[in-house]
Parts: C-alpha cells; structure tokens; sequence
C-alpha cells in the first residue's frame, strides 16, 4: 500500500518535473539560438559597418586629382589588405579603372559579376551586391562583396565600386554552431539566399531551405517538432541572419538523459521505500497476524468462539481490545437477530411478493385495448380473463404456498397473455406429473422464469420460438424445469442474475424466485440456470415436497 502510494506520487511527480524540464530546455535551446544568432549578426553589423567607411573614402579620393587619388588609393590598399579591387565605371558601365594589388584586370572580361548597370541606375543611393566570385582578374578568384556608390556627374567615372574580400565573414559563419549540426546563413529581406555554409549542397539540390516562409517571419526564434529557427536583421541593410538549430539534440537529448537519471532516483525511491515497508510489517505482523486468526476464527464460528487478547504494540493492543468488545457485541446481536428471524422472514417474503412489473400490466392493457379497436373482441374478452385469473392467483387471499395445480394455471394464463402480445412468435407446452398437482408451491414461481425466457430469450430470435415447461417428482423433492430455445446467456451473465439480478427489471425477477424458496426452504432449494449461446436455456427450481399440513415443519 505505502509503496503503491509512493510509486504514484513518484509518477505524478516525474510527469510533472519531466514536463516543466522539456519547456525549460525548449526555452534555453531558442535563448541560445538567439544569442548565437545576434553575435552573428553584431559581426556581420560591423562589417558592413566597415565596408561603408571604407566607401567614404574611395568616394573621397576620387574627387581628387589623378595623381593625388591614385596615392590615396594605393596607401589604403596597403593599409587594407582586405580590400580586393576599387573599380571605376562609365555612365555606359564600362570599366574605366581598377586598383588592385598586384593585379591586373583582364583584357576581355565576360561577366562583371562586382557591377550591374541596371541596378546601378535604379538604386538611388550606396547598393551592396550579395557574396560572388571576383571575375574582373585572370587566375585570381577571391570571394568577395560589393559595394556600388554613384560619383558626381561633373567627371568622365559614373559609379564607383569596392570589393571587399567575405572569406573572413564566410569563414566565422562556417565556423558557427548551434548544436553538432545547427548552423546559420544570410537571406535578403525578399528570401534570396545571400551565404549559406552549405551552398554546394543547395546548388546540388541535396539541400533546400525554405527561405520565402523564413522572410515572412518576424525577428525572433520560432520552434516546431524538429527545428528551431532564429531570426535577426542585420543594422543598416536589409540582411537577415538565419540561425537553425535542431531539437533532437538541444532539447530531446537532454530530456533523455534526465528521464534516465529520474528513473534511477524513482527507483532508489522505491527500494528505499519498499525496504521501509518491509521493516515496518516485520515490527507489526507477528502480533496482527495472531489477531488475523482470531478473527478468522470467529468469522468460521461465531457463536462457539472464545476471545482471548493480543499483546503487541500499543496500537495493536487497542486494536485486540476494541476487537473483542466487537465481539461481545456481535454475539450478542446474533441472539436478537435469532429470535427475530421468523418474523423478519415473514417481511422479506411479503416484500418480494408486493414487487409487480407495472410495464407488463401497461403493455397487457394497451394490447386489450388495441383488440377491441380492432374489433377483436373474442380476443379481447379471452386476454381479460387470462389476466383476472392471473392476478386473482397472485393475490391467493395472501397465502404464500398454493396447489402446484393453480401455479401452473397461473403459468398458463401469463403465458396465454403474451402469446397474443407477442402476435404468436412462440409456443409452448406443459409436462406435468399428475401426481405432483396436489402439492404445495410458492406462488409466482414459473412466471418470472418464463418472462425472462421471453423477454430475454425469444424476443431477439428470429425462427419461431418455444418454451416447455415440466413438473416432476425427484424423491423428496418437485423438480419445475422451464426450457427455451432462445439466444441462450453466457456464463458470466448467469452469475449476474443469480448474484445481482438484471438491472433492467423492475418486476419479481429471478433473483427474486430464488431469494424467495431459500429464505423459505434453505440454501440447499433454488434455481440452477444452465445455458448454450444460440442454443437455449434451462431454468432448474428446486424445492421440497410439501402438501396441506407439513409445510409448518418443512
């Protein structure tokens, strides 16, 4: 009992301390995503933060002369080493010139990847393009991120552009985790990937990132089953940092282990607690179980038993004393309830003879009443009288014990009644000992037996359905046997009947017929029930042989 009780409230509380630790880390895994991704994006801030000073600069220098710009622009692409290109560009976007250390640009270049004249034209300020390879040099191919500014219209140079090696920003981002497998990429505020970590396995297709429901999404992280994303915009551009972290290991591992480690602590709980037990019923058991035997004793004689007390504890001995006041008391009880029993008998038997189906008597009257509607009034008049004698044998002027002769009038009669009810779905027949006619039986015995081989047991059959009803001799004893080729009862359902009666009657029953013949006769009298699904049911009653005269002494 007390480990059962400990065993539940270790569960309850598991479930609960579990349930608030799953949240916890959910909580923690997104704070973490969070802080991973706003350093991310810190980072990316003061590169681009960065690059557009470096922009004012250029801008800068090339209002000045030639000679005096093309020394301002040598001096800081010595002091920027991570400064790949400045590129100058016509109002037609042709590359004017380029200053670069140590390289030169290529006479013929196919695609200038670091210049767009169409965007430049459409933007109305500084534009910054998204990482790309420097495709302007011969054998020299640095990842790199462009800035476009427009010049003043009173020179020949349009626009100018500064190409500022990504390989340090690439390389922090790859070199973030969230996690063994989290990582994060960049996305322009329209869904356009920017950097991914992963890039090679996006342009194979073994990769995809769902970045159009990404941008839909505000800053913040959002979590599902499986992954938790993180969102931040980056200051002063439309960039955002995207952080991917994944549950199974942030929150699902831990969880894991915590379950393991709470089982351990429920189990030591649980031993700590059955050893207690244990110890506690070996201090108590030796003198309860002399009491349990005690009262073992007088449950099997109560009348013969004698009490003597049991030491122990003083709770045990409070207990014996308490034990054997109750049985002087008992004892005593039973010496009243004796003489009172023939009078209590009496009462129990007029009680279960006062319990009439007021459903039959209802349905009986409206089937009269739906015969002489119907213009049948033979039929009617024969129901009528069917159903006078059928009361007229209950009341029996109050006697309990009739003629067998007139129970089985009365059997007759009920059964008279809902064969026109039941518009002659069944028959049935009597095989009486004539010998046995002229003994003595409880009234309203065969009809509760047979209702229920009609209600329960013809009315869900479909072929035509029969009950026999027999009366014999079996040495001292009459023998009433009622069979039905019905849907027959489960054994369960018998027991049910016997122990509890069916719940759905509200009539005398068959608990009712056998409770009456053993207050009556004694528990060795009563019903046997024997039963087959779908074959049938045979209802046993059992009781004494008695004629006008003995049944005082029976």
């Amino acid at each position: 009992m007390v480990v059962g009780v400990v065993a539940i409230t270790l569960c309850c509380f598991l479930a609960l301390f579990l349930n608030r630790y799953q949240e916890a880390m959910v909580q923690n895994a997104r704070t973490t995503s969070v802080q991973a991704v706003s350093q991310v994006s810190t980072t990316v801030s003061n590169y681009l933060s960065d690059m557009r000073q470096a922009m004012e600069l250029v801008e800068q220098s090339m209002s000045e002369t030639d000679e005096s710009r093309d020394e301002l622009l040598s001096a800081f692409l010595e002091f920027r080493p991570d400064v790949v290109a400045v590129t100058s560009y016509s109002h037609d976007g042709q590359l004017l010139q380029c200053w670069s250390p140590d390289h030169e640009p290529k006479d013929n270049i196919l695609q200038n990847l670091s210049f767009d004249l169409e965007k430049a034209q459409a933007s109305q300020g500084p534009y910054m393009s998204a990482p790309h390879v420097e495709s302007i040099f011969e054998g020299y191919y640095p990842w790199v991120v462009t800035m476009t500014s427009r010049l003043p219209q009173d020179g020949s140079a349009a626009w100018v552009s500064l190409d500022l090696s990504f390989s340090s920003i690439s390389s922090y981002m790859n070199n973030v985790s969230i996690g063994q497998r989290g990582y994060c990429f960049l996305m322009d505020g329209d869904g356009n990937m920017v950097y991914h970590p992963q890039q090679q396995l996006l342009y194979s297709g073994l990769k995809s990132e769902d970045t159009a429901k990404l941008s839909q999404m505000e800053d913040g992280a959002w979590a599902n089953d499986t992954v938790i994303y993180s969102l931040t915009s980056v200051e002063g551009s439309d960039w955002r940092v995207v952080g991917v972290s994944y549950v199974d290991e942030l929150v699902n591992r831990n969880v894991s282990e915590m379950v393991h480690l709470s089982l351990l602590i429920a189990a030591m709980v649980l031993l700590a607690a059955l050893f207690t037990s244990w110890l506690l019923s070996r201090l108590l058991s030796r003198p309860l179980r002399s009491l349990e035997s005690a009262m073992e004793d007088f449950e099997s004689d109560a009348d013969h038993f004698d009490y003597y007390p049991v030491g122990g504890t003083r709770e045990v001995q409070e207990l014996s004393c308490s034990f054997g006041h109750m049985v002087m008391r008992i004892q005593q009880l039973m010496n009243t309830v004796r003489e009172e029993e023939v009078n209590l008998r009496k009462t129990e038997l007029k009680a279960l003879q006062a319990q009439i189906n007021p459903h039959f008597l209802y349905n009986t009257l409206d089937s009269i009443a739906w015969m002489c509607e119907q213009g049948r009034n033979a039929d009617a008049v024969k129901m009528v009288h069917a159903l006078a004698r059928l009361f007229r044998i209950s009341i029996s002027k109050g006697h309990e014990l009739i003629p067998i002769s007139r129970e089985i009038e009365h059997a007759e009669s009920y059964l008279q009644i809902q064969k026109y009810r039941y518009k002659n779905q069944f028959t049935y027949h009597f095989h009486v000992d004539p010998e046995c006619l002229h003994y003595l039986c409880n009234k309203i015995t065969l009809q509760p037996i047979i209702e229920n081989a009609i209600n329960h047991g013809l009315d869900l059959l479909v072929d035509e359905g029969r009950i026999d009803v027999y009366v014999q001799q079996d040495g001292e004893d009459i023998v009433f046997r009622v069979e039905d080729n019905g849907v027959g009862m489960s054994q369960e359902q018998i027991v049910a009947i016997l122990e509890h009666g069916p719940k759905e009657r509200t009539g005398i029953g068959i608990r009712n017929v056998n409770d009456r013949l053993q207050i009556y006769f004694g528990k060795e009298y009563g019903l046997t029930i024997t039963s087959k699904l779908d074959v049938g049911t045979c209802v046993e009653i059992r009781m004494p042989k008695l004629w006008e005269g003995n049944y005082e002494g029976k």
